[in-house]
């Protein structure tokens, strides 16, 4: 047993030797083998070293190290170019070879400016005499370009600029400028072409394109930028450009879009209040898009969910109000909250495409709030958390958008942000006592801003997220519930009733991961964060949270969609018990 205790530590260090030089021995095989391989990749094959110097021995740039000659012509050529470009007309290269080294020198010769140059008067760039500086060589050639392209947005597109030289003495340059504007081209009446109830007016419009006008190239690209980017039809083939006997004829080929949405729910239920009659509850939804081929939009939405609360909004757009690039939308919208309060809302907006990807819109809006149920109230001497108000304001109203898809984005970004000013009164409630009035300042202004701003990523084929930041907030020194925000449900919260937060002030951001099924269903799995301030409510301060996961199912007839949410705040739990299943069928026509 000692004599095994003994000489086991030896056995062990000689092992380790072997082992070692098992590894040196494999380390010099790998390495043997590697530079057989590079060796056998070389044969047949030279690596040749490029250095560039002037004629006066200055470094033109680092040595490169090319194994094909091709790719070495490539090179000096692309900088012998630059150097005639630059007015070294003469220029020329001097090669030596020595051995795998391959010297090229730039021999530069006169640098050619000119002295004068006819025909420039038209212009608009003055003449040259030789008593004047010397213009560098190029610069005329940028002159012809910018005359050329400017002829092409006023209808000349076949225009022609010529510089000729006519004399070269000791580096100064002689010139004969020769113009061809070319035949002008306008714009003839555009086609509309495909399964669409378009009207031709309405795309001349929108596009921009208008017949008789002179004919531009960046006209054309831009129209088509516009037409992209409208919701109501898509491409159904690529767009044409015919020139006929001095006309240029767009060719417009589309296919509507089913975005047309109705949605109805209608429910009975026995009336507590009245035994013996029902009452009526559900949900309406309907928008109508490009109605008679236009761009007019109409929207009837209505909501009841229980006897004494219900909402309704509806809206109307006309674009292109007599044939000007202004569009008009009126809008109306109603919320009996219980028998509390009711408000009311009625605006009109002026809105303008500013460009393929800006929408600016003024706007006045007349809000009104009444108060419903005032019994009992006539012996207090301090107002509550209701009034009876109206408040007139004017503001403006800002869209971009970026968007690769205006129903079923995956890239891109839209922003948009609004604010507006104005003055609101308070009205005598003659249920409420006058004295309770005594404190309040009965007109002062009122600002309110709002924003949203959303981004999509597209990660993978398949897998993309979409983030969405809104924001909003309204100042005045007398604010009351019912002139709060409303948010909360399937459009912000989620995990909430609808409409179930009153708020001075909100934020909150949405993150949703989406894995798509196809171009326009996809599961996803998202979460709400929110803060957001109530004067009302013990604390005032709220932060919401909710998680949840669903599904967007595009049945071809419409889409389905199915949300479970689970949301937090101070008034309620993060708990299944409370949890939220948000779901509907939009019917698409």
């Amino acid at each position: 047993m000692e004599y095994g205790c003994k000489y086991l530590p030896m056995e062990i260090n000689y092992l380790a030797n072997i082992n070692n030089l098992r590894s040196v021995k494999t380390r010099h095989l790998i390495l043997l083998i590697a530079s057989f391989l590079w060796s056998e990749a070389l044969v047949g094959q030279q690596v040749m070293r490029l250095d560039f110097f002037t004629d006066e021995g200055k470094n033109l740039m680092s040595s490169q190290f090319l194994t094909d000659a091709d790719s070495a012509r490539i090179l000096t050529d692309r900088l012998l170019k630059k150097k005639i470009a630059a007015g070294f007309l003469e220029a020329f290269w001097k090669i030596d070879t020595r051995s795998d080294t391959v010297q090229y020198q730039l021999v530069l010769g006169t640098n050619y400016s000119w002295v004068k140059i006819d025909g420039l008067d038209s212009l608009d760039f003055g003449s040259l005499h030789s008593n004047e500086k010397p213009i560098p060589y190029a610069e005329p050639y940028h002159w012809l370009e910018e005359w050329v392209s400017k002829q092409e947005k006023n209808g000349f597109p076949f225009a022609k600029a010529d510089l000729q030289v006519v004399e070269m003495v000791d580096g100064k340059l002689t010139g004969r400028v020769k113009l061809d504007s070319g035949p002008l081209i306008t714009w003839d009446s555009l086609q509309v072409k495909g399964n669409t109830r378009t009207r031709q007016g309405y795309l001349q419009r929108l596009s921009g394109i208008l017949p008789g006008t002179p004919f531009s190239q960046d006209q054309f690209e831009q129209g088509v930028k516009k037409i992209r980017a409208s919701p109501y039809f898509s491409w159904g083939a690529p767009p044409e450009l015919q020139f006929r006997t001095r006309q240029a004829v767009p060719i417009f080929s589309l296919q509507d879009r089913r975005i047309n949405v109705f949605d109805g729910i209608v429910g009975f239920l026995p009336n507590a209040n009245e035994p013996g009659r029902l009452l009526i509850t559900g949900q309406v939804d309907l928008r109508l898009f490009h109605l008679g081929g236009k761009g007019r939009e109409i929207g009837f939405q209505w909501q009841k969910l229980n006897q004494q609360s219900q909402s309704l909004d509806m809206r109307f757009k006309e674009r292109f109000v007599f044939g000007s690039p202004l569009d008009v939308e009126a809008t109306f919208s109603l919320l009996k909250q219980d028998s509390s309060f009711v408000n009311r809302s009625f605006g009109i907006d002026f809105g303008l495409q500013v460009s393929d990807q800006t929408y600016l819109s003024f706007f006045h809006k007349r809000q009104s709030g009444d108060l419903v149920g005032v019994s009992g109230l006539s012996e207090e001497t301090t107002l509550g958390k209701l009034i009876d108000f109206r408040w007139n304001h004017y503001g403006i109203k800002w869209d971009w958008s970026s968007l690769d898809d205006v129903e079923s984005p995956r890239k891109g970004s839209r922003i948009q942000a609004q604010i507006s000013v104005g003055n609101k009164r308070i009205i005598e409630n003659t249920g409420l006592p006058q004295k309770a009035y005594e404190d309040i300042d009965r007109s002062s202004p009122q600002l309110q801003a709002s924003f949203v701003a959303e981004k999509h990523l597209l990660i993978k084929p398949r897998y993309g997220i979409w983030l969405k930041t809104s924001g909003g907030h309204i100042q005045n020194s007398n604010l009351f519930l019912n002139e709060l925000f409303r948010i909360g449900g399937l459009k912000s919260i989620r995990g909430f009733y609808e409409t179930f937060f009153f708020a001075k002030s909100f934020a909150y951001l949405t993150m949703e991961h989406r894995l798509y099924l196809d171009s326009r269903s996809y599961l996803v799995a998202f979460s709400d964060l929110g803060v957001l301030t109530n004067p009302f409510a013990s604390p005032d301060l709220d932060r919401p949270v909710s998680l949840g996961t669903g599904i967007n199912l595009d049945t071809g007839g419409g889409l389905f969609s199915f949300v479970l949410a689970l949301g937090r705040s101070n008034t309620q739990p993060m708990s299944f018990s409370y949890s939220r299943v948000h779901f509907g069928y939009l019917a698409r026509f």
